[in-house]
């Protein structure tokens, strides 16, 4: 069975933009399932968590929450109940007016977050607030909130995370593996 990364897209944009098709193509390369829902007919960002709880997921091994803008709120307070392998997150929409959750904690085993020095949207404080209090790994790029201008390094940080989350995943089996044996 194959490890599933769910992608959560950002309030202004698609369940197909360019840098969930870039991710995604990424993923697959990697071995993964790929699934991104189309959230436009919700615009409060809880009503988007609500719907990602209550969605069934394809049969896999291992989830992986992938969240862009709202879309990384979404992936985050949803990781809490969903308790993911992993959250990857990019320029995430944390601690802001109208959100319920303004305490959001990763549920994940791993997190990691890239966001734009220049992010005209979200500031760049807030992504460092949360990775201070979750002591996780941050990457700031030289972009601004779409992070399209540094897609490349975006997606090379991606490929790496991913590689390390699933080495990890595939050395827990082993050794259950060998547990078992």
């Amino acid at each position: 069975m194959k490890p599933l990364v769910l992608f959560a897209h950002g309030k202004e944009s698609g369940p197909w933009g360019s840098k969930i098709k870039h991710l995604a193509a990424i993923a697959e390369r990697r071995g993964a399932k790929v699934l991104s829902p189309d959230y436009a007919d919700f615009t409060d960002p809880d009503a988007r968590v609500r719907h990602l709880l209550q969605m069934p997921l394809i049969p896999h091994d291992g989830l992986i929450l992938v969240g862009s803008s709202m879309g990384g709120y979404v992936s985050t307070v949803a990781s809490e109940t969903l308790k993911p392998e992993a959250l990857f997150l990019m320029a995430p929409a944390f601690y802001l007016p109208g959100y319920a959750n303004q305490t959001p904690r990763s549920g994940a085993r791993q997190t990691c977050i890239v966001t734009g020095w220049r992010d005209e949207v979200i500031p760049v404080d807030h992504s460092i607030r949360f990775a201070q209090a979750q002591k996780t790994t941050l990457h700031i790029l030289d972009g601004d909130h779409r992070l399209n201008e540094v897609l490349a390094d975006l997606g090379q940080l991606f490929d790496q995370f991913l590689g390390k989350v699933l080495a990890a995943k595939a050395l827990e089996a082993a050794s259950e593996s060998t547990l078992v044996t």
